[in-house]
């Protein structure tokens, strides 16, 4: 498991390294709203991504580093090892967003697509490991990395001290887990809540199962399209009692719009599930209280925001 001195010594290890993003308020939504689309690589997974390569030994340095995502992650992990003098492998799959594709391989690591989708992308990212024997930087189930991002959690209550929610969106579970681990420790009493699209549901069908459990992703929102939650993210989130909500893709094309129009946030259409989360009433809040919504990443391509804003 996973401590708030662990995530305190993530934020010691990535300090100066990533942004400081800003929280802003929206009346209009009753809720702060915490702008991590403006971090380093256009989304919250450096974090995680330097906590985890500052643990590598010379020899696993040498033997350079193997991931797999359907963008963030990838653009990350491909930022972080050129900033360390690290070799890179990427695996996406057959369709990934060109966008986040093109990012990956321009900060110069290189990128395979050999897989038809998500779920058999981790078989070639198996097959890959064994025969490079390179390190395995994962996206959401590394004690590390979730430690590194639950450094967002830190920063939500420095800048909002008494909130009493905090809704996340989610793909394979590494980020809520690392935020809940910092909000439940300094704030006991805050809820923290899962935002998950119907159409992808990692986490939610593994809390209801108690365990990780394989689910096919399909929904428009690609940054929340785990074929699964992480173990570690699983019991995490269990033990802290972390909620669970879904929200159609409906709800985050209009979450989508209502962020471009209201707040100026051009963000990725997973990481409007917060607020899609609220605008929807899929979170009930109690009058009075404080509210905090995360907006994760702003990977978007242009031609996928146009054709959101103009429906």
């Amino acid at each position: 498991m996973i401590s708030i001195a662990d995530v305190e010594r993530a934020r010691e290890t990535i300090k100066g390294r990533v942004h400081r993003t800003p929280m802003l308020h929206s009346a209009t939504l009753g809720a702060y709203v915490k702008a991590e689309l403006f971090q380093k690589t256009g989304s919250f997974k450096p974090r995680g991504v330097l906590n985890r390569l500052a643990e590598l030994s010379d020899e696993e340095r040498a033997r350079g580093v193997i991931s797999i995502s359907a963008g963030n992650h990838a653009q990350a992990v491909a930022w972080g090892a050129a900033q360390a003098g690290l070799d890179a492998l990427v695996v996406m799959w057959q369709g990934a967003d060109a966008l986040k594709v093109a990012a990956t391989r321009g900060y110069g690591a290189a990128v395979d697509q050999a897989a038809s989708d998500p779920t058999t992308a981790f078989d070639r990212l198996a097959e890959l490991q064994k025969e490079t024997g390179r390190t395995l930087v994962h996206p959401f189930n590394d004690p590390a990395v979730i430690a590194g991002q639950g450094t967002v959690g830190l920063e939500i209550l420095e800048d909002v001290p008494d909130a009493d929610v905090v809704l996340v969106p989610v793909g394979g579970g590494g980020l809520v887990s690392g935020i809940a681990v910092a909000v439940k420790a300094l704030r006991p009493g805050a809820r923290v809540v899962a935002v998950e699209p119907e159409l992808s549901t990692a986490l939610h069908d593994a809390l209801a199962a108690g365990h990780s459990v394989p689910v096919k992703p399909r929904s428009a929102a690609d940054a929340l399209s785990a074929p699964f939650a992480g173990d570690l993210s699983v019991a995490i989130c269990t033990s802290l009692g972390v909620e669970s909500v879904l929200v159609s893709d409906d709800d985050l094309f209009d979450a989508f719009r209502w962020l471009y129009a209201r707040t100026k946030l051009a963000c990725e259409l997973g990481a409007a599930a917060p607020t899609a989360a609220l605008l929807s009433g899929k979170v009930t809040v109690e009058p009075g209280q404080t509210v905090v919504a995360l907006v994760s990443g702003g990977n978007i391509a242009a031609q996928q925001a146009a054709a959101i804003l103009a429906a």
